[in-house]
């Protein structure tokens, strides 16, 4: 499985995510964006508006290397942050008839989903490669 089932929560919970791609000069270009979690697919999928217009989409097709990050603050006092980074490639795909992108992960680091309990200073990262498909 890719992803446990407190990182689907956390995923299912979430309204904005950050997808890092890399512009064809070969400097990291880093945009929030509206995604849904494909459990069929194991993926994540990015829509957007006129998304065949956007840098993002067109630097997938030359060069599919992309991040995807969702966090959030729970907690200022004590402060507790929830992290999930995906590492992986990209497409240019389809949903719906509509022109989306779809990130495929290989590397997940995910830090404070699934503990809630120990104190913060102490939660280690879960790091994991995985592969779907």
């Amino acid at each position: 499985m890719t992803f446990t089932a407190f990182e689907i929560d956390y995923l299912n919970q979430a309204d904005l995510g950050r997808l890092a791609t890399i512009q064809p000069d070969g400097t990291p270009q880093n945009s929030p964006v509206g995604f849904t979690y494909n459990a069929e697919l194991g993926t994540i999928d990015i829509a957007g508006y006129e998304m065949t217009k956007s840098r993002k989409y067109r630097n997938v097709a030359t060069n599919n290397r992309v991040a995807f990050v969702v966090d959030d603050i729970t907690s200022r006092d004590p402060w507790r942050v929830r992290c999930l980074e995906i590492r992986g490639t990209a497409v240019q795909a389809e949903s719906g008839g509509a022109p989306i992108i779809r990130v495929i992960p290989r590397r997940v680091i995910s830090f404070g989903i699934d503990d809630q309990r120990t104190e913060p200073h102490d939660l280690v990262a879960h790091v994991r490669n995985v592969g779907v498909g």
